[in-house]
């Protein structure tokens, strides 16, 4: 009997059962030939059982009326009377009632042979506009006669004078500046160059050890003033 590790480590089957569909066969002999120009899927039976179409129920009754039903002999032969003859004239519409004007009225002979005269191709020209004058005020709001030109007085010239920059501002330093010849040429001196060079440090795994203190830090001693500052707070000290 196979354990349960040997059941675990059996690969997992295919339910779908699809065949091997390579380009290249191994083959002693050709397959045979099929008809078919696709593939054969074999359908598992839950798939089998879902692609069948619905049952009707067994409590079904089919009882409801066909939409189309005969036509009893005594309807055939009815005669309305005198109040269902007059309900069913259609409704006058009311006295003042006029119909709408159609979207494509039919235009007289007179009104396309008209001939407009004088004062009609007056008022066919466009108006002009003068200047101040906008879209939505009308003509009457404004005067016709030509604007005068306004002197301003000498507070209004003070006003619309720009504000002056403070004496003692600065401007903000430009991106690019020329270097002074004496930079360019300057040479460093050894501290200098020996200050620009980086520590070096030996890597964690390398034999450094960043908790190590230094001997001059072990015997350092603090001055008075770090003393005080070292101190907390007046306000934090409590008398025992």
């Amino acid at each position: 009997m196979a354990t349960r590790i040997d059941q675990l480590a059996q690969p997992k089957p295919n339910l779908l059962k699809f065949p091997d569909r390579r380009s290249v066969y191994w083959l002693d002999e050709l397959p045979a030939s099929s008809n078919s120009s696709t593939t054969t899927f074999d359908l598992t039976p839950r798939w089998s059982k879902l692609a069948e179409s619905k049952k009707l129920s067994p409590h079904f009754e089919d009882n409801r009326r066909s939409p189309g039903w005969k036509v009893s002999a005594a309807a055939l032969k009815a005669r309305p009377s005198d109040r269902v003859c007059a309900l069913a004239l259609p409704r006058m519409p009311a006295a003042g009632w006029q119909p709408d004007c159609p979207l494509l009225p039919t235009v007289s002979v007179a009104v396309r042979t008209a001939k407009a005269n004088a004062w009609i191709c007056q008022l066919a020209r466009p108006r002009k506009m003068h200047a101040g004058m906008t879209p939505l005020c009308s003509s009457s709001e404004i005067s016709l006669s030509v604007p005068s030109l306004a002197k301003p007085s000498p507070r209004t010239h003070l006003l619309a004078t720009p504000k002056q920059d403070h004496p003692q501002y600065c401007s903000d330093r430009p991106v690019s500046w020329p270097v002074a010849k004496s930079a360019l040429e300057a040479v460093s001196s050894e501290r200098l160059q020996v200050l620009a060079t980086p520590r070096l440090r030996k890597p964690l795994f390398e034999g450094f050890d960043p908790y190590r203190v230094s001997s001059a830090a072990r015997a350092a001693t603090a001055s008075p003033r770090l003393q005080e500052l070292a101190l907390p707070p007046a306000r934090r000290c409590r008398r025992r």
